[in-house]
């Protein structure tokens, strides 16, 4: 009696999910990291700071525009 192993078929994605599993902490951590680093690069950029860094609950006021806009030269 010759025994036959049979391997149960799997599907890619269920492939896919389980090879990527593994990854998904590392992969969220330097996505964190590579945003701040954009946020913060693009910080001097008036369209960064009126529509992101102005809207976070406490540190918003530091990034609100006070200069007077006779003091602006465009």
């Amino acid at each position: 009696m010759a025994n036959h192993l049979q391997f149960a078929r799997r599907s890619p994605l269920s492939i896919a999910t389980s090879t990527l599993r593994p990854w998904s902490a590392t992969a969220a951590f330097w996505g964190a990291g590579a945003g701040t680093a954009v946020l913060f690069l693009l910080s001097v950029t008036p369209l960064v700071k009126r529509e992101f860094l102005t809207k976070i609950p406490i540190m918003g006021t530091h990034y609100e525009d006070k200069v007077p806009a006779s003091d602006k030269p465009f």
